[in-house]
């Protein structure tokens, strides 16, 4: 899914995504977790990295692992973008929330040359 590059993509992200995860069968619990870390991964993404931003879901049956995937443009060099004005307290800590909530985070380069952040969360 192609998101916006502004303040409006994480909810345009979780809202679209809810029914997505829903008919895979996650648990409220599990569909509110992943929420959550599409959500912190979007908000990075338009926070600190061109566009595009873009999301990608994947479940895998057999592992009964969710793969949230979020693929930006690459790091802003001037990054003036809206998180900027807030203040100090809301912001920063987007990264430990996604690692506290998924089995296995990482980044790469996709063959678009886009860079890839991702998590893994556990289902069953």
């Amino acid at each position: 899914m192609l998101l916006e590059h502004g303040s409006l993509a994480p909810a345009t992200a979780r809202h679209a995504a809810r029914p997505v995860l829903e008919s895979w069968g996650l648990d409220e619990e599990q569909v509110y977790d992943t929420l959550l870390v599409i959500s912190e991964l979007v908000t990075n993404a338009i926070a600190h990295a061109l566009p595009p931003v873009v999301l990608h879901l994947h479940v895998t049956a057999d592992s009964g692992r969710i793969r949230v995937r979020v693929s930006d443009g690459g790091p802003q060099a001037d990054p003036t973008t809206w998180t900027a004005g807030r203040p100090e307290d809301e912001h920063g800590r987007g990264m430990a929330i996604i690692s506290a909530l998924a089995d296995h985070t990482d980044t790469s380069v996709d063959a678009d040359g886009l860079i890839d952040h991702w998590a893994d969360l556990d289902t069953i």
